[in-house]
């Protein structure tokens, strides 16, 4: 399964990447990102600030992470954010029934294309142009997610509506209430695992102790 994934993050990653010349491009892409979202896609702005993650493509390492602590999970999996689709590719290698929740339309037309030239089914793998904000998830055992920091509205939005045995994945920044369960790399390649069970009874317990 590793030598696969590996082999499908190659095609995004070049072989030696520089530095400053990485930063650059990322700075880039997100002000022409932002630029575009504002003039071309007016839907965009209806969300607030705190909640908006710019495209920043994730890094090898970040995606590798993810799906070290997605081991021996099975089931449907949502990406929110999808990007470019590479946590997507990865899954959908690793035998998940991926969906990849993406409201830039050009991100979307490039994961599609690249899943219909990879020969990928849509039963392996979707990518929707669509808010997961207003899209119900509690059909998905397992959530990945890059973050920004302070993201309590999505915890409240995962309890409301994942299933106990669901599993959650951050990239990057953890969940500011919630106890990992495991998690892999360090720095800014970091990822945290919950299991949506263990952080309701966290959260009963914690309350309780209120009372």
């Amino acid at each position: 399964m590793e030598d696969s994934i590996e082999m499908i993050l190659q095609e995004f990653s070049p072989t030696h990447p520089h530095p400053v010349v990485s930063a650059c491009t990322g700075v880039l892409l997100s002000g022409l990102y932002g630029l575009w979202s504002l003039f071309v896609m007016p839907g965009f702005r209806k969300v607030p600030w705190k909640l908006k993650v710019p495209y920043l493509p994730s890094s090898k390492a970040q995606t590798m992470n993810a799906m070290k602590l997605l081991e021996g999970r099975t089931g449907r999996l949502a990406d929110l954010g999808s990007g470019d689709g590479r946590l997507v590719f990865a899954a959908s290698a690793a035998g998940f029934q991926c969906t990849g929740f993406e409201i830039n339309s050009i991100l979307v037309t490039y994961s599609r294309n690249k899943a219909y030239w990879s020969g990928l089914s849509p039963s392996q793998a979707v990518f929707v142009n669509k808010d997961f904000w207003k899209t119900d998830l509690s059909s998905f055992q397992n959530v990945t997610a890059f973050l920004a920091p302070q993201m309590e509205v999505l915890e409240e939005k995962l309890l409301q509506e994942l299933p106990d045995d669901a599993h959650v994945i951050a990239c990057r920044f953890p969940f500011p209430n919630w106890p990992p369960q495991a998690s892999e790399g360090s720095g800014l390649d970091e990822t945290f695992a919950y299991k949506v069970r263990t952080v309701r009874e966290h959260l009963r317990k914690q309350s309780r102790a209120r009372v």
